[in-house]
């Protein structure tokens, strides 16, 4: 079967969708499928062997421009193309990008306007783009905020098109006023254009239903899945400490995440054992507008007289996670929102560590 998959690139940062959308995509190749996997936005990071294409489409400097003035719809695809090179939104978005709903709201519904907006000119681009590679058999978009595309790539390539659902209701309830109605409104319009969504979990499914008028019938369940012989085998891995009780948390660090419920548990969990060697270890990336989050985690464990007992690792890649969950011997993610995913989870699972 030939595939073209559209995901989202998020920037710099590890992200959940981006690591599904690419294992997934890599998985199907490895079983023979030709699947092109094309990322918007910005390139695509994974912690696997990367398969997207070295095209952006929809070039996260490009959006931007067009979606703040007319001038830049005007300008002629050269500039267009200078703009959409992946060095240049590279560089760009190490420094300045943001993937905080709170200051996309307009640009969301930019994209949702879909070849009717003003993003018109990206839409065009799109349709260039696909007409000049091999028919798919389907298209699949990563969630439901690239709704935008279906009708349009649908009639263009006279193909069924799926969407993901993956946990992007977090993103849509973090839009302020009047864009996170605008952006729902958008999407309820446009669940017609969609052949079959895709959720990764029953929750989601249930979830989205509601959230988002999706008749339930038009809704398959497939779960998530993680590369389990990675973490098996773990050649090289860091040993446990025998002395040190190690918690682990590995995630985002950012407020829904709950890094800083779980140091308020772990300073509880201290009173009633003193006199156990333990530690509170912690891995991920992080925001540079969440550093705030993480002192705040760190005063809370501080104030108790713990601070010397906990230590942020920073951002890991695949050898360090593997390595990371290696030198537990108890994970804890107390999330503080319906999580879609829980990657990490099913991660430490296959690790043989457990989870509270």
């Amino acid at each position: 079967m030939r595939i073209l998959s559209v995901t989202a690139g998020a920037v710099s940062m590890y992200c959940g969708s981006c690591l599904r959308d690419n294992a997934l995509a890599a998985e199907l190749i490895a079983r023979g499928h030709d699947v092109t996997l094309i990322p918007l936005y910005t390139p695509l990071r994974s912690d696997e062997a990367n398969v997207t294409r070295p095209d952006i489409l929809f070039g996260g400097i490009s959006i931007y421009l067009q979606h703040r003035s007319a001038f830049f719809r005007r300008l002629p695809r050269f500039v267009d193309r200078l703009l959409d090179s992946p060095w240049l939104i590279k560089t760009f978005a190490d420094r300045s990008m943001s993937t905080d709903p709170k200051l996309l709201g307009g640009l969301t519904v930019s994209m949702l306007d879909g070849p009717d907006g003003v993003l018109r000119k990206e839409f065009d681009k799109l349709i260039e783009w696909v007409r000049d590679e091999p028919r798919p058999d389907v298209v699949t978009i990563t969630n439901s905020m690239l709704i935008g595309l279906a009708r349009p790539l649908a009639e263009a390539l006279k193909a069924p098109v799926c969407c993901t659902l993956q946990g992007e209701a977090l993103f849509l309830d973090g839009l302020i006023e009047p864009f996170k109605t605008q952006a729902l409104e958008r999407i309820w319009t446009q669940v017609a254009h969609v052949d079959r969504f895709v959720a990764i979990s029953d929750f989601e499914a249930r979830y989205m239903h509601q959230y988002l008028r999706i008749p339930g019938d038009r809704i398959s369940v497939v779960p998530l899945g993680v590369r389990v012989q990675d973490f098996e085998d773990a050649e090289g891995a860091e040993a446990q400490d025998a002395e040190d009780f190690t918690i682990g948390f590995l995630g985002r660090i950012a407020p829904e995440k709950g890094l800083r419920v779980l140091a308020e548990a772990y300073v509880q969990l201290r009173r009633k054992t003193a006199s156990t060697k333990m530690r509170l270890e912690a891995a991920g990336y992080m925001a540079a507008a969440h550093k705030p989050y993480l002192a705040a985690a760190q005063r809370t464990l501080a104030q108790a007289g713990l601070q010397h007992e906990f230590t942020y690792r920073g951002e890991v890649d695949r050898r360090g996670k593997v390595e990371f969950l290696h030198s537990l011997d108890v994970m804890s993610m107390p999330a503080t929102y319906d999580e879609p995913k829980g990657f990490t989870l099913l991660e430490a699972m296959a690790s043989g560590v457990p989870i509270v």
